[in-house]
Order: structure tokens, then C-alpha cells, then sequence
């Protein structure tokens, strides 16, 4: 089961509210670093019943299109991973633009500049550094509007936001844009899941963006800044209720064990080299992180073809046997696969967020103002 703030008299645990959850392998990784909690959490697919079974105490605010933030109680971290889809290398690049799935982010920047949490975590795919986008124009009393973004003084270079008029932007340049429109500073790395150990590349981008203003989650949005978005959440705060029923591995433990093991040096078995060929090595080396063996990599549905099997699948994400693919959850193998596809590895975002933290020079968080209850 997933960890818990550790429990100590003083200041409570920081407050995380999260966005696109998905399974939580995101939060997962901010409470670890951030010694934090998870208080409601924003998710419509079925991978809301994983997240609700593994914090059933969050309640969900359903449609992030619908919700209104002036009625949600505020945190001290905000995270998420806005849809990928339009971004993606494998798929159609459409772009982040208003209109697209992966043009929410309007939405989550909404959501930040709203609650004005101390950080923001993001998370994406490596086509955020590449696809094209559309900075949407907020206007008052309105939601974004898909106007056009307009050249300005733009670095030119290919890490640069571009100096091309038919592509005048970037999709992670949009996202950095807007943070610093909302008045945030960010930080952000592209890295590879293979460089923490994982058996696979999944390159991910992670953004760390800050306030420089302490508690800013207190001041919430100023007068005169436009009104939050109308609708409240058609799911409200329905959510699956949790059976009680927990493992008994200990999230703390084990997410600081595995990060303890990174860069060990692992000699492969023979029967490593026997089963995985010439994968042997990545598979012990992960094996050897992850405390866990690997399941069988693939199954034979009846009448169907060769497909990845969804236990195997969460064993290379490196979170709990069972997390998502167990039976009490409900999810059918193309759900569970799904979820797993779409999701982010703990132990990958953990690694990110300590070298983000280091180089925005951040340091620990500040104490929980002294209007927050004991924990």
C-alpha cells in the first residue's frame, strides 16, 4: 500500500491535490519527497477506482472542465500529468492547443493560478519538448480562448521556444510560458526511465515549478483576476469506497530502499540469461531494485493474439504487485494495461523531483502555516 506522512507531533503534512491522477504513481512520488499527503484528487477514467482504493480518504472532484476551484479547499503542492496524447511522438501531434485532450492544461493552469499552491509537479512525454502549441488567452470572466500566440522577443535555437512564424511554439514552452504568466518559477528535466534502473527507456518529462511568495495557497487568486470557471463537478465527491483491505508492505520502506539500490552493480544469474536472452541484465538489475521477480512477461487470451501481461506491466513500473491489476479493483487486462500505459513510474518522478528540488535551490518545504489542524 502506499506509504504515509510519517506520524510525529509538529507541523502537518503538506497538502497535495492532484490532477489527471491516474493510478497515483505521481502522487506516490511527491509524498515521498515532499513528506506530504494527498487530500482529494481529480480523475473521470476507471483508473479512479485504483486511486481511490489507495487513498480513501481523498475524495474525487470528478471533471477537472467543471470543477469550481473557489469552493475547493486549497493545498500546498499541486500535481499532475495532463493528457499526452496530442503531444506524443506515437501519436497524431496535434499539439497543445485549446480544443485537443492534451489542450487541458488550460484547465490545470486554471486550477494553479487559482488555489496558488506553493509547488506544482507536472509531468509528460518527452513530445512536450517537440509538439507544436497554441498559448490560449484568458480573458475576464471567461474561460481560455483559443487565439493564436503571437511572436515576440522569442530565442531562436532548438531549445528554444522557436523563431519559426507557422511554429512560433513549443508545447513545453507554452506550459513554462504560462507558469510564468501565473507568477511561478519552474525548473524542468527530460530523463529516462533506464537511468534509474528501469528495463525500459520511457523518457518523461518533469516540470518543479515554485511561488517565491510563502503560502501563496493563503492569498488564493486577487481580486481582479477574473472569476473562476462556472459549473461545479458533475461526479462531486463520489468515489469508490475502499474495502479496508491493505497490504502489508510498508511504502516508506520500500521507496527508500529501492532508491538506496540505484546504481548497484548487478551480475545476472544464469537463469536470468537462460529465460531473458539478452535482457538479463536489465531484468535483474530491476529485480534486484524493485525486491520483486519478474512475472511472466506475456499471456495467451483465449481466441486472441500474444499480449503483454498487465502483472508483468506493473512490475516494470516498479509499484506494488496488485496496485492496479488486482481482482477486487474490477478493471478488465485492456483497463488495466491502459492505466499502467498512462501512468508514471514512483521511483522515475522521485529521482526528478530530488534533482529539481537541488537545482531550483528550493530546499526543504517551509513549515505548514499555523492555521493547518494537527495531524
Amino acid at each position: 500500500m502506499r506509504e504515509e506522512p510519517a506520524s510525529h507531533s509538529g507541523p502537518a503534512p503538506l497538502r497535495v491535490g492532484s490532477l489527471f491522477s491516474g493510478y497515483g504513481g505521481l502522487d506516490l512520488a511527491v509524498e515521498h519527497v515532499f513528506r506530504a499527503q494527498t487530500i482529494w484528487f481529480s480523475e473521470i477514467s476507471p483508473v479512479q477506482h485504483v486511486f481511490a482504493r489507495h487513498w480513501p480518504d481523498a475524495p474525487n472532484l470528478g471533471d477537472i472542465t467543471a470543477v469550481e476551484w473557489a469552493e475547493v479547499e486549497p493545498v500546498d503542492i499541486l500535481c499532475g500529468g495532463f493528457p499526452c496524447q496530442d503531444v506524443s511522438t506515437v501519436g497524431k501531434m496535434a499539439g497543445l492547443a485549446p480544443g485537443t485532450r492534451s489542450g487541458l492544461w488550460a484547465y490545470m493552469a486554471e486550477a494553479i493560478d487559482q488555489l496558488r499552491p506553493e509547488f506544482v509537479v507536472i509531468e509528460n512525454v518527452r513530445g512536450l519538448l517537440s509538439a507544436s502549441a497554441i498559448r490560449a488567452t484568458p480573458e475576464r470572466g471567461n474561460r481560455a480562448t483559443p487565439e493564436p500566440a503571437t511572436l515576440r522577443d522569442l530565442e531562436p535555437g532548438f531549445w528554444g521556444v522557436g523563431d519559426d512564424a507557422a511554429r512560433p511554439l513549443r508545447a513545453a514552452g507554452a506550459v513554462l510560458g504560462d507558469l510564468a504568466d501565473i507568477g511561478y518559477d519552474a525548473q524542468w528535466i527530460g530523463l529516462p526511465a533506464s537511468a534509474i534502473g528501469a528495463p525500459h527507456p520511457r523518457f518523461r518529462v518533469f516540470i518543479l515549478a515554485h511561488a517565491p511568495v510563502p503560502h501563496p495557497a493563503r492569498l488564493r487568486r486577487r481580486a481582479g483576476r477574473g472569476e473562476p470557471g462556472p459549473g461545479a463537478s458533475s461526479s462531486g465527491y463520489d468515489r469508490v469506497v475502499s474495502s479496508g483491505d491493505r497490504s502489508g508492505i510498508a511504502w516508506p520502506g520500500r521507496l527508500a530502499e529501492m532508491e538506496s539500490r540505484i546504481g548497484h552493480v548487478v551480475d545476472p544469474h544464469q537463469r536470468h540469461v537462460q529465460r531473458w536472452g539478452k535482457y538479463a541484465t536489465a531484468i535483474a538489475r530491476w529485480e534486484h531494485i524493485v525486491d520483486a521477480p519478474a512475472p511472466n512477461p506475456a499471456m495467451i487470451p483465449e481466441g486472441a493474439g500474444i499480449r503483454p501481461a498487465p502483472d508483468f506491466v506493473e512490475w516494470l513500473m516498479g509499484i506494488e504487485a496488485g496496485w492496479v491489476t488486482g481482482p477486487a479493483l474490477g478493471l478488465t487486462a485492456n483497463q488495466q494495461l491502459t492505466a499502467l500505459g498512462n501512468g508514471v513510474l514512483p521511483l522515475h518522478a522521485i529521482c526528478a523531483l530530488r534533482a529539481l528540488r537541488q537545482w531550483s535551490d528550493v530546499g526543504e518545504p517551509r513549515a505548514v502555516p499555523d492555521h493547518r489542524p494537527d495531524s
